[in-house]
């Protein structure tokens, strides 16, 4: 997995937290506004754009998902989850090609992290 090291805003931190109560709530349009928000208040608060773009997608907001997603994958090109969220908000759109195309990349990517791993000894 990505490995990043940020101390994230009390700000931002708060608003992604009011905004993942929303989508638990299913609001996910006010979710949104607050994932942005939080992003606003500290850019590199990954978990707050993961979550803007589940909302936008929830939403129904699907190619502002895609591009939220895009740059998700351009602030962390090694994160698997970016491009697995990429490759759903694709599908969703309609994109099924690079849709495909976004969850090899997360396969490759999740491998790479494995095979960085130190090997399970417990494993006959």
């Amino acid at each position: 997995m990505l490995n990043v090291t940020h101390s994230v805003s009390p700000i931002a931190d708060s608003l992604t937290q009011q905004a993942l109560d929303q989508l638990a709530a299913g609001l996910p349009a006010e979710a949104a506004k607050n994932f942005s928000a939080a992003i606003d208040a500290d850019p590199a608060h990954f978990e707050a754009h993961h979550g803007l773009v589940r909302a936008l997608r929830d939403a129904g907001r699907l190619e502002q998902s895609v591009a939220v997603a895009l740059a998700l994958t351009a602030l962390t090109p090694n994160d698997p989850l970016a491009h697995t969220a990429l490759s759903i908000s694709l599908q969703r759109a309609g994109h099924v090609p690079e849709a495909e195309a976004a969850a090899a990349r997360a396969r490759v990517l999740e491998w790479k992290a494995q095979l960085r791993s130190p090997a399970d000894e417990s494993l006959p």
